[in-house]
C-alpha cells in the first residue's frame, strides 16, 4: 500500500527568524516576569521548542538577558520621548514626564530595571547595557533641562546634574513603590517639589 504524501509540509525557519523569536519570547518573559525568569528553558517552553535550538540561536544567556533588557528600556524611552514631543513648553514637558513615569502603570519596566542592577553585578554583558540606557535616559533628560534653561523658563546653570539628580527620585521612588514600603508617598507631589526646587521654578509650575 502507497502512503500518500503529506498534504503540510514542516516550514523551516532562517536562522534570522529563530533568533528574532528567541529575542521576542525572552523580553516577553522579563516583562511579565523579570528578568530573573528568563532561562534557557523558560525560553524554549516560551517559544514550544527544545532547549537545545534555543541554545543553539543564544549561546549566551548573559548577551540574551542583556539584550532584552536593552530592548525593553530603550523602547520605552522613545515611548516617552514621543509622548514629551506632544507639550510645548519645558515646563510642561517636564510635568509630562512626572505624570507618567510616576502613575504607577509602569511596574513592569520599574522590576526590569531594578533586577538589571542587581544581575549587573555578576553579568558583565547586562552591567554594560544598564550603563548604556542609564547614560541615554540622561542624555534625554539633560536635552529636556537645557531647552528649559534655554528658553528662561529655568533657573539652574548646568542640565546634567538635575537630569542625574531627576532620574535617581523616579528611579528611587519607583522602586521602592514594588514592594509597597510603608506608606506609599505621594511619588508625584515629592519629586515635584524637588525637581522645582532644583529647576529654580515654583512647584506649581509642575502641576498637572
Amino acid at each position: 500500500m502507497v502512503r500518500e504524501a503529506s498534504s503540510t509540509r514542516r516550514t523551516r525557519k532562517s536562522p534570522d527568524e529563530r533568533r528574532a523569536e528567541v529575542a521576542a519570547a525572552a523580553r516577553a518573559i522579563a516583562l511579565e516576569d523579570g528578568l530573573d525568569a528568563l532561562t534557557l528553558r523558560a525560553v524554549a517552553a516560551r517559544m514550544g521548542v527544545a532547549s537545545g535550538l534555543v541554545a543553539h540561536y543564544a549561546p549566551s544567556m548573559d548577551e540574551l538577558v542583556a539584550e532584552a533588557f536593552g530592548s525593553l528600556v530603550a523602547a520605552e524611552l522613545d515611548e516617552i520621548t514621543q509622548l514629551l514631543r506632544r507639550e510645548e513648553s519645558a515646563s510642561r514637558r517636564i510635568a509630562a514626564l512626572l505624570d507618567t513615569l510616576l502613575d504607577g502603570s509602569r511596574a513592569d519596566i520599574t522590576l526590569v530595571w531594578v533586577q538589571a542592577w542587581g544581575m549587573g553585578t555578576r553579568n558583565e554583558a547586562l552591567a554594560a547595557r544598564v550603563r548604556a540606557e542609564m547614560d541615554a535616559w540622561q542624555d534625554a533628560l539633560a536635552a529636556e533641562v537645557q531647552r528649559g534653561i534655554d528658553a528662561g523658563e529655568f533657573a539652574c546653570d548646568d542640565a546634567r546634574p538635575v537630569a542625574w539628580h531627576l532620574l535617581a527620585l523616579i528611579d528611587g521612588l519607583n522602586a521602592h513603590s514594588l514592594v509597597r514600603w510603608s506608606a506609599q508617598p505621594a511619588r508625584r507631589a515629592l519629586t515635584a517639589r524637588a525637581i522645582a526646587g532644583l529647576l529654580g521654578i515654583e512647584p506649581a509650575v509642575l502641576a498637572r
